[in-house]
């Protein structure tokens, strides 16, 4: 959540970061309305606490016919204290319902706009010409069944449409990816975690899950479990309630966890193969700073996302997502998308985002900086969504028999192999 402080003393600043969101500007007005009540009625109930207490202090010394008097004016502010304690209740739970509500300050020089208004700020890589080296690339899905890697009719069968099944040389690419994944953080000084994939409600609401996204968020009602979309959401809730040295930051954490999705509103988008699915696994980075070192983290973990795509010998853009694309939490968000021949576009593989101070005042996270005791800043970085980098793998790296290349960062972790080949029908 913002500061409220900072909402009082320049709400123009909130009204205009709403409105890039393409969000409700009149939620600021309320809020500050609510933030008014909130604070007057706890200055109401706070009076007649010390009156009541003052009078309790009269009534031992008072004369009988005094007793009387002032014990009929202690019933009349014990009722008084209760509805005041009462309105102070309800006037605090608006205020945080509508904070609750208010997206993160946009970072000023966030591109304005949708989801197509984004800026490109870097091209890596080249796109190879399939025409001059004399075929055509087939998708991931046709790849992936040949070389008996992907089976999304079985997995439809028993789960359903955008389910699959990884086998064989897939399961193992995948075990490749995780492993090479969790080197390269481990190396950069990230502790690795796996997480949990069931979370209470407070750790979802905290990170931002349940606003704007909460319609792709699956919920276990009977037992009020969330399943997290994003190891992000443990790897925020991990310091929850919690004060830190703020001489031991940045702390940064490399979680691997299974991720669900509904995909909600994404009805005949990706329904081929595995690039839009319910379910998958993913090693995502995770950053605990000083607030004065958040942006330049962020630019550490995009740093960090260019090396991973650079070394899996991929072709990439990097863009700075538009103000109406980024989520509740983050303040800005650097994609990096891979491009995809058979779609003939750049998709996004992987995402960077600075959330400041937002999800750690949801969350209780603090630091002890001097004598000061204040929220941190979080941030995270998606280092690889499994099954969106291996279509990436498979389509830019395929062959004209139709076997695939391995990139050589990944064929350590595949015993040396350097080409997947076709399995026989």
């Amino acid at each position: 959540m913002i500061d409220l402080r900072l909402l009082r003393e320049d709400p123009d600043r909130v009204r205009a970061s709403q409105r890039a969101r393409g969000e409700d500007v009149e939620l600021v007005d309320a809020l500050l309305s609510a933030d008014e009540r909130r604070r007057s009625s706890g200055v109401r109930f706070d009076e007649l606490r010390s009156e009541q207490k003052s009078l309790g202090k009269l009534i031992p010394k008072a004369s009988p016919d005094e007793r009387a008097e002032l014990l009929k004016k202690a019933e009349q502010l014990k009722s008084d204290v209760k509805a005041a304690e009462a309105e102070q209740n309800e006037a605090e739970e608006e205020a945080r319902r509508l904070l609750l509500g208010l997206g993160n300050l946009v970072h000023p020089d966030v591109p304005v706009g949708g989801e197509e208004d984004f800026v490109v700020l870097e091209t890596h890589g080249t796109v190879r010409d399939f025409g001059a080296e004399g075929f055509q690339p087939k998708d991931h899905l046709e790849l992936g069944e040949a070389l008996g890697a992907i089976d999304v009719e079985r997995g439809a069968k028993v789960s359903g449409s955008r389910f699959y099944y990884l086998t064989g040389v897939g399961a193992l690419l995948e075990l490749a990816l995780v492993n090479a994944a969790m080197a390269q953080a481990t190396e950069a000084g990230f502790t690795p975690m796996l997480t949990p994939a069931l979370v209470r409600p407070r750790a979802m609401e905290g990170t931002g899950f349940l606003g704007q996204a909460s319609e792709n968020v699956y919920h276990l009602e009977k037992d009020d479990f969330y399943l997290v979309g994003t190891s992000e959401v443990p790897l925020a809730a991990y310091h929850m309630d919690e004060i830190l040295d703020a001489d031991k930051l940045p702390l940064r954490y490399a979680g691997f966890s299974p991720c669900f999705r509904r995909e909600a509103g994404t009805y005949g988008k990706d329904t081929r193969g595995i690039f839009r699915v319910h379910q998958f696994d993913k090693v995502e980075m995770f950053s605990y700073v000083h607030p004065d070192d958040a942006e330049n983290e962020h630019k550490r973990l995009l740093e960090w996302e260019k090396q991973w795509l650079t070394g899996l010998e991929l072709p990439f853009q990097v863009i700075d997502v538009a103000t109406g694309d980024l989520g509740a939490s983050a303040s800005r968000k650097y994609d990096c998308e891979a491009w995809i021949p058979t779609q003939g576009k750049y998709r996004e593989l992987t995402s960077a985002s600075n959330c400041d101070g937002f999800q750690a005042r949801r969350l209780s996270v603090r630091m002890r900086d001097g004598k000061q005791v204040k929220p941190l800043a979080t941030l995270n970085g998606t280092l690889c969504a499994v099954p969106r980098t291996i279509v990436a793998i498979l389509e830019n790296h395929q062959l004209a028999d139709g076997s695939v290349r391995v990139p050589e960062v990944l064929r350590p972790y595949l015993g040396g192999r350097e080409v997947l080949e076709p399995v026989a029908k």
